[in-house]
């Protein structure tokens, strides 16, 4: 049992601080408005959920559940503070931070007043570098003293839906939280031993950007689905049998495939079918933004590969892998082609290492694209990784014949993995790293 006290007697926090009752945490919840208060008070729900009404009140009657505006007195009666004020949109569509930032302070004001052992939840959605930028420091300086073993700060996301939250609640895909510096969360964690989910704790930026790419890739699949169906309409077909056949695919289609971030795609496929569909409706004057926009963000993920070679200051480059995936020599499209070919009309001194690639044996379109592309091809190849690491300043993993290789004995230079350096910290990795980087999967 841990007492706590949840801010923000909205749709998310009401939620929240019932569910958190009935599990046998004794909840005061913290509202600015006496309405809400009251509300809660008389057992009454002071935002419409289904169940949440019923809940509210078997809560309030049984003790589990109060409100107050008192800040002070809900820090004195609680371990932990749960913070689900809102961060609405500013003008300019930016986050604000006004609300959570009140709440922050008014916290660490109380915990002066009375200094103890206190942990401070965000489940307020915000953009990551808010909480360790602006609330850790301000939480510090209210409570006068220093983030540690007895004042806490992390980050809780939640995944709840008006209209189902409770049972989105109650089944969650995941429990997450998100910790500074190494703090193991097992108190947090604790709130949520009877929800049967796995229970994940990582870095406090990466739980904060989860809640907006879990919201942002609901509102492309709406987004997706409607362009289909527009173009199927358009074509003739059912928008609603192709997305059902489409959600019937669960190895590809809903699944983890290709929603590892890394290198930019290529190959025959999708480059030309997304082509053909953004050209249709172009003739057809259908209007298809996020469908148009697919290939020009693939170009521009590309380009921002090219703006890291070049800032590296390196001009004899060692590129492994060529073709679009490893264990294949199909060139065509291939992002690192393109990269390549870039690269060598920019002045770089590039060589190539794939052992499937054989120049000799290239033929139809395929080796059509090589000659268009990358027509000196054979002059560029090596045919070891020691002839590679003789040449290069630079190396630049591509695909995964890396995995193949101990580069790590052959060369001393700077190794750069693009199939994570786009996508992740610290991008320019030391050779003794080289086989947990080049074990990443690729896109």
């Amino acid at each position: 049992m841990t007492r706590v006290a949840v801010f923000g007697m909205g749709y998310v926090g009401c939620v929240t601080a019932a569910c958190l009752s009935r599990d046998g945490h004794p909840v005061v919840g913290v509202d600015v408005d006496t309405a809400k208060v009251a509300a809660i008070g008389e057992g009454r729900s002071p935002v419409t959920e289904p169940g949440l009404e019923d809940l509210v009140r078997s809560q309030a009657q049984a003790g589990m559940l109060r409100a107050t505006r008192d800040v002070s007195l809900a820090v004195r009666q609680s371990e932990i503070a749960m913070l689900t004020v809102g961060t609405p949109s500013t003008p300019d569509g930016a986050v604000s931070t006004a609300a959570v930032m009140r709440v922050v302070r008014e916290i660490g004001e109380a915990l002066r007043a009375g200094p103890r052992d206190y942990t401070v939840v965000v489940r307020s959605t915000l953009l990551p570098g808010i909480l360790e930028s602006e609330l850790a420091p301000l939480l510090s300086d209210a409570a006068g003293r220093g983030l540690g073993a007895g004042l806490q700060l992390c980050n809780n996301p939640e995944f709840l839906r008006e209209g189902t939250a409770i049972r989105d609640y109650d089944s969650p895909p995941f429990v997450v939280i998100g910790a500074l510096d190494g703090w193991k969360a097992e108190n947090v964690l604790a709130l949520y031993d009877r929800i049967d989910a796995p229970k994940i704790v990582t870095d406090s930026r990466s739980a904060s950007l989860l809640k907006y790419a879990c919201n942002a890739y609901h509102a492309l699949k709406v987004a997706f689905a409607n362009e289909v169906g527009s173009l199927a309409k358009a074509l003739g077909a059912d928008g609603r049998e192709v997305m059902r056949l489409v959600c019937c695919d669960t190895k590809l289609n809903i699944s983890p495939a290709y929603l590892r971030p890394g290198f930019a795609f290529g190959g025959s496929c999708l480059p030309k079918d997304v082509r053909a569909l953004t050209r249709y409706a172009e003739r057809e004057a259908i209007r298809l933004p996020l469908l148009s926009a697919v290939l020009p963000s693939n170009h521009e993920h590309l380009q921002r590969a090219i703006r890291l070679i070049e800032g590296s200051g390196c001009r004899r480059l060692g590129l492994v892998g060529l073709s679009f995936k490893a264990g294949t020599d199909d060139l065509r499209e291939s992002p690192f082609v393109a990269l390549a070919e870039t690269l060598i009309g920019r002045g770089y001194d590039l060589r190539i290492f794939d052992p499937v690639i054989n120049v000799s044996r290239l033929c139809g379109r395929n080796r059509a694209y090589m000659d268009e592309h990358l027509p000196h091809l054979a002059n560029l190849l090596v045919d070891s990784p020691r002839k590679l690491c003789d040449h290069a300043s630079l190396l630049l993993l591509a695909t995964d014949v890396a995995d193949e290789l101990d580069l790590a004995a052959d060369f001393a230079g700077t190794i750069l993995d693009l199939r994570q350096a786009l996508v992740a910290n610290d991008p320019a990795i030391a050779p003794d790293e080289i086989r947990e980087a080049a074990g990443a999967e690729t896109t």
